[in-house]
């Protein structure tokens, strides 16, 4: 499996079809070749629902070019050396950095970034690796790499209030990681709870209205959802995400009309062929 960035236009509109999920973030993230591994014994930040971190690791060196390969088996097995936290630290930034940069793997780079963070142990990186991991996992297709993404996104989090516990932006993020849980930690109205209380407190926060909008998309308040996302782009108004996930609202409440006012904002504001044609195939199915 491939795990890289792609066109983030695609990210937001690929999916409208009418399958929920699927239509919030494009039917999710492509993985080509993607079959969770095999369970191992393993600490369960490593596993989840099949998803094995280590394997997939193993995996995706094997795809490398041999000079990559071999820098990355090198920089792996020093890790395994070495136990000064410190070293460490430093060591699993360079593995995040040459994921990222060289082989161009985001899980990957998520990954060593979140474990370098759970080192570090600051507030500022720890909500880092958690925001990229919530950021990422919206776009992904498997049910059990996203509740695996999002378990670790919840840990960092978690980790992060225990340093700050007054840190809205950490409150709603992890909040949000209940959306995404599939099977045991997943419970979407128990995370709309946790925002909720961020918003009524500071109805300026735009991350508590748009992931309460999200929520209520997952729990089936339409309505709600749509004057989340309402709030959001009267003050972001080129926010894409918001803007498919506001026609999606006004769809599936039963407003074509203003389901179909959205839908062609958020043509607007794309430039991908594809894309274009994927809402114009939309924007026909609901005239």
């Amino acid at each position: 499996m491939t795990f890289n960035g792609l066109d983030r236009e695609k990210w937001l509109v690929a999916g409208m079809a009418g399958v929920l999920l699927l239509v919030l973030f494009l039917g999710g993230r492509r993985t080509p070749g993607h079959k969770p591994a095999a369970a191992r014994q393993a600490d369960s930040s490593h596993t989840h629902q099949g998803f094995d971190i280590e394997a997939y690791l193993d995996t995706s060196v094997t795809r490398l070019t041999e000079p990559q390969a071999g820098r990355a088996r090198a920089m792996t097995q020093t890790l395994s050396r070495v136990g000064d936290d410190r070293m460490r630290k430093d060591i699993l930034g360079d593995l995040a950095d040459f994921w990222r940069d060289s082989a161009r793997n985001t899980l990957a780079y998520l990954w060593y970034t979140g474990e370098g963070a759970k080192l570090e142990n600051s507030e500022k990186s720890l909500n880092f690796a958690a925001h990229s991991y919530l950021f990422e996992l919206r776009g992904e297709s498997d049910p059990g790499l996203k509740s695996w993404m999002a378990l670790q996104a919840r840990s960092l989090y978690k980790a992060a209030l225990a340093i700050n516990p007054k840190n809205d932006s950490a409150t709603v993020g992890y909040g949000s990681t209940y959306f995404f849980v599939t099977a045991e930690g997943g419970a979407p109205m128990e995370g709309i709870l946790k925002i909720r209380e961020v918003a009524e407190r500071d109805s300026t926060n735009l991350f508590a209205q748009f992931m309460l909008g999200y929520g209520g998309l997952v729990s089936g308040q339409y309505d709600r959802a749509a004057e989340r996302f309402e709030r959001v782009l009267k003050r972001e108004p080129d926010n894409k995400e918001a803007v498919f996930l506001m026609a999606e609202a006004c769809e599936r409440s039963g407003n074509r009309e203003k389901a179909l006012y959205w839908y062609r904002v958020g043509r607007e504001q794309v430039d991908n062929p594809d894309v274009i044609r994927a809402i114009d195939e939309k924007i026909a199915s609901l005239q």
